[in-house]
């Protein structure tokens, strides 16, 4: 075994900076070399030590390096000693995540990489005599096998030359490579508890909730003014209720630096351990969700305590799927050996996991740079597959797992779209007085964390659409994969036993299948995209020479084939939608086409009426199914074992969620196509039809589909957690805009404060409860005249990208790195990117891009957190609830104003909800946003930085979006670069 794999002992190193490369040689040599002279070197030295391959190698304009790597990266081993650890992938990332001091990284040269293997290989020779040592050697064995350059050094380091025969295979009586792999049959399963009893509804006080504060802060502190005011205002929120459908809702804007998740943890916590109840936190991305259960530490500083009291909670498709994992093995061996190494690596972190959380978990972001991306995604739940009681892993699902200690938790940690899916189901589950239980146990407080954006996950929650992706996606979760090559199962295979046999349940899933074809069958997108070739390039006329031509003899047709209803309706919506637009550059520039539904072309109304008949065919006998499947459980009470009550109760869930509800909202759409609205009246919903590239689809193809939208999704977002709620903290540093609250100041008798609130009761759905919202404002403690400054360069053309570069480079360079570059499109990002990157590098200031670097957006801005000099560009992500700290972020530069996107549901939303100051209401928004990224400079009373706008047409009634002190300064590029290096 270590004959065929090169050691890491003594092994050659390489680190990049700006300089070049730095390089130790196998003889301890120590070089700087450029970009070709070390390319020139590659051939002929071992295989080098190096700090994330995948990045080397675009340094070094080589191709991906593949797996098996052809160099010894050190996030490969720091994956198989410290499964379900993160690291930032760079050498001093790395360094800090052992423990390495900081004076011993310095500048993280290639001579630091030894040293990292070094610790490394000593807590793997200590593992060795562990519980898991048996597994680490049978894995080794397995990626030996698989061509994995560190398996001969690990081999050695694990001692296992001594424990193979001659034929390089372990002990009879020891766990097999192969069965290493095969984590799902050792895995701890979990065991169901009695119910829950309700919460009790004892109130908690202001002088509780400041006590658990300063408990949770501990001594040595940073005293924030406002932090214990908050945490008191926020104890209004868990008051018990005093009617029916009508919760106590706080609605606090906490301003940056105030420290308002440990403000709202504090009472929360107070709540839930004196009533026995859960509180459900929520946010808006996984991101955030992570920085909140981090937040969670000072509360249950002990892992085991803590994983029993705070649970995070996600959808099914960001956690590993055992049967997709069982699948994965089962067929890896006639897939490239690369697919091996990924599945040893999951297996070993499988192992180790809290939660099995792919997606923003513990899994390192940097997995699918290193593995391939679809390591990942294939092991995880990404298309709704989930058989739920009928897998065979079902008690060992992470998923159930998480959702059980949901159950008995005291901070639940989810997201908006998690907490709106799981109430508008339990609300339709009580409106058809089901029985059926439910995955979570429906909580009665909520906090809404980062509040302002309630309304934008409302109208993805609530919205409806009715297009090509959408609908194959049904077809292909009702009829499986239909002779291609995919686990998916179809319902038929799902359903298996708990219908054969019972005529009542197999006539309706019968008929739901058979009029499932109805659905776009597999290849609709190209055949879509080949009828927009055939309409818009007609065949050229005969020659006028050629009489036959005029008259062409008749062919013999074949006989008529029946038309999909689907595809028919879709092909009528991409006529209409190119035939209105009014330019197709849009789509390069927004990425999709769109136009209003009505007036329809003709034979559209026939053809959704042909459909609406066609779906109706469909969710009749599902539905039918679900309401048997249902009475099967009373039915049958007596002789129902718990798994299958379980496989009954999950299915009819499934039913619900996947396919009835999307089939009821479709036929709803579709009858109403002929049914344009009053032109006098407001309308209730935005119908319009859209036609956009996914990513799933291939170059030429596109997906077309037809859109509605609440015109005020926070209708029925309240109308959802009216019931379950008792009391809502909704939070955020932007609630209000701060153009109606001059100088910052709430003063009662303000009438332009009163407006204020009331649009932030708007925006939040605040103002469609019963009672009025307690609402509080808490400043923020940051001296923004000191510690920051703000300019708008005034002589930069933001419509030239190569104009754009050289204003980012420039900038940047003048901060000497530090710097958050902020986007309102992706193309001008990675435009930007490619112009700078190279030169930015030279000067020793890395750049990392979001939408560019193959790692999620918490890898990145933890890349950018550990390096101080290193800058970072992103997109709407990283201007919301990014927090970074210290020197790392000292400059934020935003390209141009962030305007709403012009599309159609914007056109109707201004129209309508600005009470007629359409040019007010586009304001809001870009100041609100404006905020949001302002609000990512300064984080501490010790930071200092410089936010800067390269939009010289920025009208002045935006700057109210910037805090009182911060003084905005018109000025040139040159001048700003000067003054940014003075202030830093």
């Amino acid at each position: 075994m270590q004959a065929s794999f090169p050691s890491a002992h003594d092994a050659p190193a390489v680190t990049a900076h700006h300089r070049g490369f730095s390089l130790l040689t196998e003889d301890g040599e120590f070089l700087t070399l450029s970009a070709s002279e070390l390319r020139a070197r590659l051939s002929s030295m071992p295989c080098p030590l190096v700090v994330h391959a995948p990045s080397v190698a675009r340094k070094l304009e080589l191709p991906p390096p593949g797996q098996p790597s052809p160099w010894l990266d050190l996030l490969e081993l720091f994956t198989f000693v410290y499964p379900a650890r993160t690291a930032a992938p760079t050498p001093r990332g790395l360094a800090l995540a052992l423990g390495v001091e900081e004076d011993r990284i310095g500048r993280a040269e290639a001579d630091l990489l030894p040293l990292l293997v070094e610790i490394m290989l000593a807590e793997l020779a200590r593992q060795k005599s562990g519980p898991l040592g048996e597994m680490l050697a049978a894995l080794t064995v397995r990626l030996a096998q698989a061509g994995w350059p560190w398996a001969g050094t690990v081999a050695e380091t694990l001692g296992l030359p001594d424990k193979l025969d001659g034929k390089g295979n372990l002990p009879e009586d020891a766990l097999q490579p192969g069965d290493a792999l095969r984590v799902w049959r050792v895995l701890p399963k979990w065991e169901d508890v009695a119910p829950r009893p309700p919460p009790a509804s004892h109130p908690i006080t202001p002088a509780e909730a400041r006590t658990r504060l300063r408990t949770l802060l501990g001594e040595g502190s940073e005293s924030r003014a406002g932090q214990a005011d908050f945490a008191s205002v926020s104890t209004a929120a868990f008051e018990p209720r005093t009617h029916r459908g009508n919760p106590a809702v706080v609605l606090a804007e906490a301003g940056t630096g105030t420290g308002k998740t440990l403000g709202y943890i504090a009472p929360a916590s107070v709540w839930a351990q004196r009533n026995g109840g859960s509180v459900w936190i929520s946010t808006y991305t996984r991101h955030l969700q992570r920085q909140i259960e981090q937040e969670t530490h000072r509360l249950f500083p002990d892992d085991a305590t803590r994983r029993h009291h705070i649970v995070l909670r996600k959808g099914r498709e960001n956690y590993l799927c055992l049967l997709n994992m069982e699948e994965a093995v089962n067929s890896a061996a006639s897939r490239p050996a690369g697919v091996t190494i990924a599945l040893a690596m999951l297996a070993r972190w499988t192992r180790a996991t809290a939660d099995g959380d792919l997606l923003g978990g513990d899994l390192p972001g940097w997995f699918g740079d290193l593995y391939g991306q679809g390591s990942v995604f294939g092991v995880a739940d990404r298309r709704g597959e989930c058989i739920h009681g009928a897998c065979p892993h079902y008690q060992r699902c992470f998923v159930e797992h998480t959702i059980r200690r949901a159950r008995e938790a005291d901070l639940v940690i989810a997201n908006h779209a998690l907490v709106m899916s799981q109430a508008a189901y339990a609300q339709a589950a009580m409106g058809d007085n089901s029985e059926e239980t439910e995955e979570d146990a429906t909580p009665s407080r909520y906090i809404f964390d980062e509040g302002h954006h309630l309304a934008d996950a409302a109208d993805g929650a609530f919205s409806a659409e009715l297009s090509g992706l959408e609908a194959a996606e049904l077809r292909r979760w009702l009829l499986g994969a239909e002779g291609r090559r995919s686990r998916a199962r179809g319902l038929k295979r799902r359903l298996d036993d708990l219908v054969v046999g019972f005529p009542k349940l197999e006539a309706p899933l019968d008929a739901a299948l058979m009029a499932a074809h109805a659905l776009p069958a597999p290849g609709w997108s190209a055949r879509l995209a080949d009828a927009e070739s055939s309409e818009t390039s007609p065949p050229e006329p005969p020659p006028i020479d050629d009489p036959d031509a005029l008259f062409p003899p008749q062919p013999i047709l074949p006989e008529p084939v029946l038309e999909n209803p689907t595809e028919s309706f879709l092909r009528l919506l991409r006529q209409q939608v190119l035939a209105r637009s009014e330019d197709r550059r849009q789509t390069h520039q927004y990425g999709a086409l769109e136009c209003d539904l009505h007036p329809l072309i003709p034979d559209l109304p026939e053809s959704g009426q042909a459909l609406a008949r066609a779906l109706s065919r469909i969710a009749e006998p599902l539905r039918t199914l679900a309401e048997r499947l249902q009475a099967r459980l009373q039915d049958d009470a007596d002789s129902l074992d718990s798994v299958t009550r379980g496989r009954i109760e999950a299915m009819v869930r499934g039913l619900r969620r996947r396919a009835i509800t999307r089939l009821d909202a479709w036929i709803s759409m579709l009858n109403a196509l002929d049914q344009p609205p009053p032109a006098d009246t407001t309308p209730t919903h935005i119908h319009f039809i859209r036609l956009d590239r996914r990513q799933q689809q291939r170059p030429g193809e596109h997906d077309v589909g037809l859109h509605r939208h609440w015109l005020d999704p926070t209708i029925p977002f309240a109308a959802v957690m009216a019931m379950p709620a008792q009391g809502m903290l909704i939070t955020s540093a932007t609630l209000r805009d701060q153009s109606d609250t001059p100088h910052g100041q709430d003063e009662p008798e303000s009438e332009e404060a009163e407006r204020a609130w009331e649009a932030a009761e708007a925006r939040t759905g605040a103002n469609h409860f019963p009672s009025p919202a307690i609402r509080a404002s808490l400043t923020s403690p940051f001296d923004y005249a000191r510690q920051t400054r703000t300019f708008i360069v005034t002589d930069v053309d933001h419509a030239s990208i190569a104009d754009l570069a050289a204003a980012y480079r420039t900038l940047f360079e003048a901060s000497g790195g530090g710097g958050l570059g902020l986007f309102t499109a992706i193309s001008r990002l990675r435009g930007v990117h490619s112009r700078i990157a190279p030169a930015l590098e030279d000067q020793g200031l890395p750049l990392y891009a979001q939408h560019v670097d193959a790692m999620d957006n918490a890898t990145l801005v933890d890349i950018f957190r550990t390096e101080e000099h290193a800058c970072l560009l992103g997109t709407d992500a990283m201007r919301d609830g990014v927090d970074v700290p210290g020197n790392a972020l000292r400059l934020v530069v935003f390209e141009r104003v962030p305007w709403p996107r012009p599309d159609i549901l914007h056109r109707e939303r201004r129209i309508h909800l600005s009470g007629g100051d359409t040019t007010g209401y586009d304001d809001r928004i870009a100041r609100l946003r404006l905020r949001q990224a302002f609000g990512r400079l300064i984080r501490s009373q010790s930071d200092k930085g410089v936010f800067v706008l390269l939009d010289r047409r920025t009208p002045s009634r935006l700057l109210s979006a910037f805090p009182p002190g911060a003084e905005v300064r018109r000025l040139g590029l040159a001048d700003a670069a000067r003054e940014i290096r003075a202030f830093l």
